[in-house]
């Protein structure tokens, strides 16, 4: 089987759309754009004219209606904070910004004067109310959302269906930073996913790589988005309960799961939640392979060990 894969960029990161028929690419990747616009216009704490931006502007309480498409992304955060008991919560908004990340990933200087961080916990996820029903969204006073724990994730899963759709048939992989979505039928020998630290790497023969046939794969690394502030580390992964960069011992941890969304979760929490990732990981069945801070792998879950593949 021949595929054709669009290599791009959005959302700040590498955009990969690979298909079975090279036939259907341009529709494909046309499809895969406007679900990622739609999600940047609704999502992103990077434009003021985001629908989330405008949302949340001025001080105090903030509630009304939202879009069908912001409801989505707000239900799928709401959702990780309640299935990683808050360990993925969307109201770290004010703590990534006081950690130095308050513009696009690519225009944050790679160093600069020191910050004053303190330990303050994030608000909690409890403090934000949706009406799935009527769309309607309250944020207490003191609360600001960040969406990019999921928003991404969300958006590699929309993209795939919608790719899918347009293409009526065959198979399509959609990579968005290393949150990976396949969707529809695929390669006689599964999707062939290489997997990195950083998404943008170039694919090695020697690299470790698995193979899936459905759902999605994850990977949340604290060695890629960083950032140096009065010559102290600092990343984009934050710890709700100290509203600081998680300190655990996992530099990277990358998880299979029946979509990318739930990859992504998992994947997120596991950094967060520090030296118990790996038994969390593998008592929810979730094929897991972490990175410590040395470079040691631990595999959980039935993750193939290198040379082999899984599905």
């Amino acid at each position: 089987m021949t595929l054709a894969a669009h290599r791009g960029t959005a959302l700040g990161t590498s955009m990969h759309v690979v298909v079975t028929d090279p036939t259907t690419l341009a529709d494909a990747t046309a499809a895969v754009q406007a679900v990622v616009d739609a999600i940047d216009e609704a999502c992103s704490r990077f434009r003021d004219d985001s629908e989330l931006s405008r949302f949340q502007t001025g001080a105090g309480r903030h509630e009304g209606m939202v879009s069908p498409l912001l409801a989505q992304a707000l239900a799928t955060a709401l959702r990780a904070a309640e299935i990683t008991d808050g360990a993925v919560d969307p109201t770290v908004g004010e703590a990534v910004r006081n950690a130095g990340y308050t513009v696009d990933f690519a225009s944050v200087p790679a160093d600069g004067e020191a910050l004053t961080l303190t330990v303050l916990p994030a608000p909690g996820w409890r403090r934000i109310h949706l009406f799935p029903a009527t769309r309607r969204l309250e944020i207490d006073a003191g609360v600001e959302i960040d969406l990019g724990a999921t928003a991404k994730a969300l958006a590699s899963d929309l993209g795939a269906a919608a790719a899918l759709e347009t293409m009526r048939g065959g198979g399509v992989l959609v990579s968005l930073g290393g949150d990976v979505s396949v969707a529809g039928e695929p390669p006689e020998e599964g999707w062939h996913i290489q997997i990195a630290e950083n998404s943008q790497d170039e694919i090695t023969p020697d690299g470790e790589t698995i193979a899936i046939r459905a759902g999605g794969v994850a990977t949340s690394s604290t060695t890629v988005r960083r950032w140096r502030r009065g010559g102290v580390e600092l990343h984009h992964i934050i710890d709700p309960v100290t509203g600081l960069p998680a300190a655990g011992p996992w530099r990277t941890v990358s998880v299979v799961a029946g979509n990318c969304v739930d990859a992504n979760i998992a994947a997120t929490a596991a950094i967060v939640r520090g030296a118990g990732a790996a038994s969390w990981l593998d008592s929810a069945g979730l094929p897991a392979r972490l990175v410590d801070r040395s470079g040691a792998m631990t595999r959980v879950g039935g993750w193939p060990s290198p040379g082999a593949q899984t599905s």
